[in-house]
């Protein structure tokens, strides 16, 4: 979630909150506890068994004899997890999980749990894992509290070390933090220098440790944690290099610039100087507070331009679309034609009221991935660029170290929200545990399970999103596909040779009708499907428009007249947490053809996988603990799975 450092910099600039001036020792506390809390293939065809040699991985695994699968396997990961290296998440209990524990965990070891001591493991291993600790201060808590020496040396490093120590941490923290945030210190070794340097190659070493090409890729990143007046505008980052390469650099801050153009400068510098690769990938949009996808102006108040369309296309090829911060697809407010766009919204900001209740954004279009694909369209039609031509996956912004957000498995946002606690229990005023969401991972579609071509995937945007749930999603553009296409076993090897993957673009429809084939098939361990839909978004005379049409369902429904399917009858006893898959389809395939297909218009489609209903993690919670569910949560929700888009442009 928000980074401490960046909430409490545009916190304390607010005219209206005074607090820090004031000598209500009782005030201040509060208001630190309510930051700190804020702040946390499946295709078996032609394979090809190569030595490969892997420059993106230590020197003793620099040859390894990697399986390459030219129609794509699906690998499961996390590309957004902090660690104790995170400020945020050491403040508030994650003082033992280290990026060594991080990656241990997500390929299946047994950890201990410390709020409960209990031993607990992810349900299914991942195959790869992004540790994306805040940039801002990394490291520097935990250092404090051993009191490196390199550390120490530094007039900076002596303060916090007093801070960590508690007594009397919370005033001198804000004294410290205040005049940090408000540029009175400017950068400091904290943040640049020979601290960051060393911290830096510490954090990257760990994922080389754990790197295995062909069996686990382990990802160098960072989060970039920009929160402009409690706006969300963070970003995580990683490479497909390895240490060495990250080690010429350090991580861009928003301790440097809290404006996302300044990033995108410093990555062209940076990849241009020292030859690496690096991407950048925005999340939790939906409380941005309409900053995240503008279609007029920056955030530096310039009129977005081809050049601003160009640079944010290049550097931002995918979002993650959902997390534990809730869902950044829609918002019923905004589709209300969309039965389903009321799904784990969240809309806490990150700053407070200077009340009793925490402060909430108003839904607006450039706080959401749908509106940001039709507002794409809308660019691209008088700038020639689309500055959001941009691939979708999931992620879990855990701050415990722990990637795992299955509803039955779920470990928390932070280390006092996890496992059978009471979810009810309000952190502070209306902000409680059953807020978050148990979301999600990111899928991959790639030749091997290698950091190259993992990356290669997210670059050609071949790649989705789920909100926990592994749910199997291929989808192919084109013009010629039949129903019979699908429903073969080398259906992919179809869909490459007659259209294009997810992530991709077509033109020249030639007289035809666009199709899209779609397969999905459910978790082994899940829920059945319940539907397949398709997201349509178009341009006409310059104004956007939606449309979901459902496209393949299960049992013996029809739409009615309005395109609307009757929901599936809910198996969920919820009492007890339970439900059968009595209901639902193990597999749903279809090649759908666009009724509205005009070759004039511009338009973008995006598929979403509904599965039938199941307990939420906080209605598993209130079972094992005996008690009903608790109010402010919907008991049962519905696991899905959002596709990347695939565009059409018409030839003019």
């Amino acid at each position: 979630m928000g980074f401490f450092n960046t909430f409490i910099l545009e916190y304390l600039s607010s005219k209206q909150n005074q607090f820090l001036h004031q000598n209500d020792m009782q005030n201040q506390l509060f208001y630190c506890l309510f930051i700190s809390i804020l702040l946390f293939s499946c295709s078996t065809d032609k394979t090809i068994t190569t030595p490969v040699e892997d420059p993106t991985t230590s020197a003793k695994e620099a040859k390894a004899a990697v399986t390459k699968n030219p129609n794509k396997n699906l690998y499961w990961g996390d590309t957004h997890i902090h660690t104790n290296f995170s400020s945020d998440a050491f403040l508030f209990g994650t003082i033992m999980a280290t990026p060594d524990d991080a990656f241990r965990f997500a390929k299946g070891e047994v950890m201990t749990y410390p709020p409960t001591g209990e031993k607990i493991k992810i349900n299914r291993p991942l195959d790869f894992l992004v540790v994306t600790d805040h940039a801002e201060g990394l490291g520097t808590m935990l250092k404090a509290r051993d009191k490196a020496s390199f550390l120490m040396a530094t007039e900076a490093g002596r303060r916090l070390a007093k801070i960590v120590e508690g007594k009397p941490g919370i005033p001198m923290f804000l004294k410290w933090l205040r005049a940090k945030n408000l540029g009175e210190t400017g950068l400091t070794e904290i943040d640049t220098g020979k601290v960051m340097q060393t911290i830096w190659e510490e954090h990257n070493q760990y994922a080389d440790d754990h790197n295995q090409p062909g069996k686990f890729s382990a990802f160098i990143g960072w989060e970039w944690t920009s929160t402009l007046n409690g706006n969300n505008l963070h970003r995580v980052l990683f490479t497909p290099q390895g240490a060495k390469a990250a080690n010429q650099f350090q991580p861009y801050s928003a301790t440097h610039s809290s404006n996302p153009e300044d990033l995108w400068n410093w990555l062209e510098e940076t990849t241009k100087k020292y030859e690496v690769d690096l991407v950048s990938i925005p999340h939790n949009s939906n409380v941005s507070g309409g900053l995240m996808f503008p279609d007029e102006k920056d955030s530096k108040g310039n009129q977005i331009d081809v050049s601003y369309a160009k640079t944010r296309a290049k550097w931002e090829p995918i979002v993650e679309m959902t997390q534990i911060k809730g869902t950044s697809e829609a918002h019923p407010a905004l589709s209300p034609n969309d039965e389903f766009a009321a799904f784990e919204l969240w809309d806490i900001l990150l700053k407070s009221t200077g009340g009793n209740t925490a402060a909430r954004t108003t839904p607006r279009r450039a706080d959401f991935v749908r509106y940001a694909l039709q507002d794409g369209l809308k660019l691209e039609e008088s700038l020639g660029t689309n500055p959001y031509k941009f691939g979708m996956i999931g992620s879990s912004d855990t701050h415990t170290a722990l990637s795992s957000v299955e509803e039955d498995n779920f470990t928390g946002k932070n280390l006092i929200d996890g496992g059978a606690v009471d979810k009810s229990t309000p952190w502070i005023n209306d902000v409680k545990n059953l807020d978050f969401s148990s979301s999600g991972y990111a899928a991959v579609w790639a030749e091997s399970n290698t950091r190259r071509d993992i990356y290669d995937a997210f670059i050609r945007k071949e790649v989705y999103g789920t909100t926990g749930s592994r749910i199997q999603l291929r989808v192919f553009g084109g013009w010629d596909f039949e129903q019979k296409d699908v429903e073969q076993a080398d259906f992919v090897t179809t869909g490459y040779q007659k259209g294009v993957p997810m992530g991709s673009d077509l033109n020249n429809a030639a007289g035809k009708k666009l199709r899209l084939m779609i397969h999905a098939a459910k978790d082994a361990e899940g829920g059945n499907l319940d539907r397949i839909q398709v997201v349509k978004s178009w341009l006409v005379d310059g104004k956007t428009q939606e449309k979901i049409y459902n496209v393949a369902w299960a049992g013996d429904r029809a739409l009615d007249k309005a395109g609307k399917l009757a929901p599936l009858e809910s198996t969920v006893d919820v009492k007890n947490a339970t439900y059968t898959n009595t209901v639902g389809e193990v597999e749903l395939a279809k090649v759908w053809e666009d009724p509205d297909f005009d070759a004039a218009q511009r338009a973008v489609y995006y598929v979403r996988v509904l599965e039938i209903p199941t307990p939420r993690y906080s209605t598993i919670a209130s079972a094992k603990l005996g008690r009903d569910p608790w109010a402010g949560a919907e008991p049962v929700i519905q696991e899905r799975a959002y596709s990347s888009p695939i565009w059409y442009t018409p030839v003019k």
